[in-house]
């Protein structure tokens, strides 16, 4: 018989702390060690990128330039897809290996849709803004050889959100798509776009005021220079 699909749910929640890494030159290292904690979170709106972090109470963010802020306030990765990776690669990959924040169950969460709507628990309200994109401190972390490369192929990168309402939430919580946009932006589409498929930048747009403000100046620069 068929696996019975799983209910949406966090599986867990995971914060990390800065540690000193080799794999970026931010002094204050890096945060991208998650792990699972049994306890509520609460999550906020940080703030702007550049000055704030991680959405996510006693969660560490060290490269503002590149990571945190409101737009990337909780980075969300699928167990499901955990499990890919694991196989793929032979080795075992705990909730939070990836960095992600939250680890979901029963969730597309590369087929989630920018501008999606995730009612997490009963106050939480997040809102999908974009891909995560691969850099050297994540290959430095995983170990793997070619992994910028590999991950890049795979176009599996997990969801940025931003917070709508704030709220708790702990490991288990209910997750509720309350709102689907209609457009055609997916998690893996942006990717795509941003990475191996640059031609696909100028309908990333369809996405509106949803759409990561970076991905959006990307976009709109990349149409301007083939309208020339």
């Amino acid at each position: 018989m068929p696996d019975t699909p799983r209910p949406p749910a966090v599986l867990t929640v995971n914060i990390g702390r800065a540690m000193p890494s080799t794999h970026t030159d931010c002094p204050a290292g890096t945060g991208i060690d998650k792990r699972p904690v049994d306890r509520p979170v609460r999550v906020t709106a940080p703030g702007p990128k550049g000055r704030a972090g991680s959405g996510l109470a006693g969660d560490s963010v060290c490269d503002l330039r590149h990571h945190g802020g409101d737009d990337q306030a909780v980075y969300a990765y699928a167990r499901e897809d955990l499990d890919v990776w694991e196989r793929e690669l032979g080795r075992e990959l705990a909730n939070g290996a990836f960095g992600e924040n939250l680890t979901t169950s029963g969730i597309d969460v590369n087929g989630a849709l920018v501008g999606e709507r995730w009612r997490v628990g009963s106050e939480l309200l997040l809102e999908v803004t974009s891909p995560r994109i691969p850099c050297r401190t994540f290959a430095g972390w995983l170990g793997e050889r070619g992994w910028l490369k590999r991950f890049t192929q795979a176009a599996v990168p997990g969801a940025y959100l931003r917070v709508l309402e704030p709220g708790e939430i702990r490991s288990g919580d209910a997750v509720e798509i309350v709102h689907r946009p209609d457009h055609e932006v997916t998690v893996a589409f942006l990717f795509r776009a941003e990475t191996t498929e640059r031609e696909l930048l100028p309908r990333v747009l369809a996405a509106g005021e949803a759409l990561h403000p970076e991905a959006r100046e990307t976009a709109l620069k990349y149409r301007s220079a083939k309208a020339i």
